[in-house]
């Protein structure tokens, strides 16, 4: 998991930014281990003239699954012999994804929050990702008031890059779709299906048309991926090794504002994994709470996850064996 993690936030500061790639398609169920397997078999599938019958799907869908895949850390870029551009993957996909993985067909919550994670931290391939969760700065919205957010921060921010308004829509549109539970008719058709990260709970519909962040504990939400989290941020934030609470809430990048935590949230995970000796101290010296750990964050981080999953195949082999 190395490769992605230590990449992760340096990434954020990048100058580059990208809306509008994903052909308006959210992430499905199933593209990123459909994706992520046949980029393993064959690193130029998505660029092959019969992409979309290797993948069953539409030409757009295509590109919407390649998008996904880099996005999400679980692919990257990479030159071959003949100097084109190929997918590989990457040791965080293989982790989570290969067959044998933690958790290939994603049927656990906690790997859609690490995937979240990551994806929110892609300034330079989700910008409006990072935008609406580390600097957005509402906490109820509306599509239009999104987008427009969206179009004065590149503006003011970037005044070199030119969009058009309809990317900053297009990027807007999904990512509620992506979140937010969608109202379906009475007929099925493909956009009734919701993208898996609804599961997270991170953004609700209101009763006026508009949207809203879930602010506070997510119960699908493991402290180890808090944990991991926070030590990532810290890594990439400070050669210290310390971190106020504060930062790990409030800062753009933090897991406070990815995972919409409150402080109380952040500080009952860092004290449940202290308690067990993982690696990581909590303390308190004037009222400041603060993170500390002794050896590398990363690699504390890359341990706590894999405990993780350990523990839970563990307790599923219990229980079936039971």
């Amino acid at each position: 998991m190395r490769d992605t993690t230590s990449r992760l936030h340096r990434a954020a500061g990048l100058a580059g930014l990208a809306f509008a790639r994903h052909d308006t398609f959210a992430p499905r169920y199933g593209w990123l281990k459909k994706g992520f397997d046949l980029a393993l078999y064959d690193p130029r599938v998505f660029t092959r003239p019969d992409a979309p019958v290797v993948l069953g799907v539409g030409k757009n869908m295509v590109r919407a699954i390649r998008y996904w895949c880099h996005a999400f850390g679980v692919l990257e870029a990479a030159t071959d012999e003949n100097g084109q551009t190929v997918a590989q993957p990457t040791a965080f996909g293989l982790n989570l994804l290969a067959d044998g993985g933690h958790d290939p067909f994603l049927e656990n919550p906690a790997s859609l929050w690490l995937l979240h994670w990551r994806l929110v931290n892609r300034r330079e391939l989700a910008t409006a990702w990072y935008y609406t969760f580390f600097l957005f700065g509402r906490t109820e919205f509306t599509l239009p008031v999104l987008q427009q957010a969206m179009q004065v921060y590149v503006a003011r921010t970037f005044p070199e890059a030119k969009y058009s308004p309809s990317s900053y829509e297009k990027d807007a549109s999904c990512l509620t779709r992506m979140y937010a539970f969608q109202e379906t008719g009475s007929r099925p058709n493909e956009e009734s299906f919701h993208s898996p990260f609804t599961e997270l709970g991170l953004i609700r519909r209101t009763l006026h048309g508009g949207f809203t962040f879930s602010i506070g504990p997510k119960l699908s939400l493991p402290d180890e991926v808090i944990v991991s989290a926070c030590l990532e941020f810290a890594a990439s934030a400070s050669e210290a090794r310390t971190m106020v609470l504060s930062r790990l809430i409030h800062e753009p990048g933090s897991p406070g504002m990815a995972f919409k935590l409150t402080e109380s949230a952040v500080y009952a995970a860092l004290e449940a994994i202290a308690s067990r000796g993982a690696g990581i101290t909590v303390s308190e010296a004037a009222g400041v709470v603060q993170l500390g750990f002794g050896s590398d964050p990363l690699q504390v981080a890359e341990q706590l996850v894999d405990e993780y999953y350990t523990r839970r195949a563990e307790t599923c082999a219990t229980r079936d064996a039971a």
